[in-house]
């Protein structure tokens, strides 16, 4: 399961074009293989997100990209962080992902969500719907993809999905762990309760504690056990070997994006800074160490703003797999 994962969120990086990109990728991807990740997540979107950039900017198909980081690793299970149930017909993403494990020798991992990214859907012709319809699609999806990944036949006469006696041949390589990304109480977590593995939580530190009750509210109406499931936390790290070192990395990476460092107020600076974990090993590992203690069983990490630099992610490996143990 989860309990230490570094995502790639972002495909944009200074003077690299298209034809040196996937090296640059491929390279964190061995780095957090080799420095105490157990998995590693790429996002799936086909532009970049509103929080990391403009649309405009590199985006890779997430499943051909996982593909390609088999064959650059040995250990880590490869995931989407997450992917959207929209954009794909719930019986094929069970065969692309069993596929996936085939490939990568049982180290693939299913991470889903509902969808939200509307302006994705509308540039590329997919129904986006409401908030409603995007949940009762989602549940039925993991009605079908579910039991594929576990080698059974499906029929599923839904109101979103109709599928006939579908089989997926061949079965995985072994178990696919199923993680739900998302924190809303009522529909999420119950969902995560009902069906999946894992959870991965995107939410501020004060929100933590009350997701984690409703979680296990969940799990107890549901007669599950909540020891069963393992729950991740979303986090941005921007690690070096120094204090120094990681400053100016984030300032050269809010600099590509428009932003002065030096001219912001301290208001701002400590906003940015709440969000994203700064500093030298020692730093980022005590922020982790009090991150963990609000009760989560570990982390998917990102680093924007300098994972493509060589050797930080193997740093931020080395310091976080220390913290989760």
């Amino acid at each position: 399961m989860t309990r230490l994962g570094y995502q790639i969120p972002n495909f944009t990086y200074p003077d690299i074009g298209s034809a040196e990109l996937f090296g640059v990728i491929a390279a964190q991807a061995r780095e957090a293989d080799e420095s105490g990740f157990d998995t590693v997540l790429v996002m799936d979107h086909f532009y970049q997100l509103p929080m990391l950039g403009a649309p405009e900017e590199y985006m890779l198909e997430c499943y051909t990209l996982l593909a390609g980081l088999a064959g650059q690793t040995s250990n880590v299970r490869l995931s989407a962080l997450v992917t959207g149930n929209t954009y794909r017909n719930p019986a094929v993403l069970a065969k692309t992902v069993t596929t996936l494990d085939v490939v990568s020798g049982g180290r693939a991992q299913l991470g889903i969500g509902a969808g939200w990214f509307e302006l994705e859907h509308q540039s590329f012709g997919i129904e986006f719907g409401t908030f409603t319809d995007r949940f009762e699609k989602f549940e039925e999806a993991l009605q079908i993809i579910i039991p594929m990944l576990r080698s059974q036949r499906v029929t599923l006469d839904g109101a979103r999905y109709q599928v006939a006696d579908a089989f997926n041949s061949p079965p995985p390589v072994g178990h696919i762990p199923v993680m739900i990304g998302g924190g809303g109480e009522r529909k999420t977590l119950r969902m995560v309760a009902q069906y999946a593995d894992e959870s991965n939580l995107l939410a501020e530190p004060q929100d933590i504690p009350r997701k984690l009750e409703a979680l296990a509210d969940h799990c107890e109406a549901l007669g599950r056990d909540r020891g069963e499931l393992t729950v991740s936390w979303q986090r941005t790290v921007c690690i070096a070997p120094t204090m120094e070192e990681a400053e100016r990395d984030l300032a050269d990476y809010l600099g590509r994006r428009g932003m002065d460092v030096d001219a912001m107020s301290g208001e701002q600076r400590a906003a940015i800074t709440s969000r994203i974990v700064v500093g030298d090993p020692d730093t980022v590992g005590e922020r982790l160490t009090a991150d963990l203690a609000l009760g989560v069983d570990g982390f998917t990490i990102n680093a924007p703003a300098n994972g493509h630099v060589p050797g930080r992610v193997d740093l931020l490996g080395q310091t976080a797999s220390k913290v989760v143990g």
